[in-house]
């Protein structure tokens, strides 16, 4: 028997007993006026909303100082912030500045983030922490040499 047409056949049979859920209905929605908006701004001000906004000593960013390749930019973002909720990171001079964001456990206490992502030239990159019902900020400028948006 063919491993492909038994694994269709068995992931059928799961569906139809309905031990697999539709991914429509796990699915949360896209903020697609957040990865829309031009600046950074904007596109801070469109998921976070009016919350105010503090730089903080309790929000950490580590990540190079200097990129040899805009393309893959690794980028740590840590909070000892007991009531952390969310972590986004946004890059001031992307074309898409809003460049990602995770949800944390509720009840967590603290939070870290790692990702790679993208840069398209020397520019600051923010962490935001979203905590209650204030928004926590770091900065941190990443200078790039060779382009990953395109450049």
């Amino acid at each position: 028997m063919n491993r492909r047409l038994f694994i269709k056949g068995m992931a059928a049979c799961a569906a139809g007993f309905g031990f697999l859920k539709s991914v429509v209905a796990l699915a949360v929605e896209w903020p697609k006026a957040v990865f829309d908006s031009e600046t950074e701004t904007d596109a801070v001000k469109a998921f976070f909303g009016d919350t105010p906004i503090a730089e903080s000593a309790d929000v950490e960013i580590k990540a190079p100082l200097q990129a040899e390749n805009g393309a893959v930019v690794p980028i740590k973002v840590s909070t000892t912030l007991a009531d952390a909720e969310s972590i986004a990171i946004t890059v001031e001079k992307n074309p898409v500045p809003f460049v990602t964001v995770v949800n944390l456990q509720p009840g967590s206490s603290g939070g870290f983030y790692s990702a790679r992502i993208k840069m398209g030239e020397t520019s600051l990159v923010r962490a935001y922490v979203k905590a209650g019902d204030k928004i926590h900020m770091a900065s941190q400028e990443v200078k790039v040499t060779v382009g990953g948006c395109g450049g």
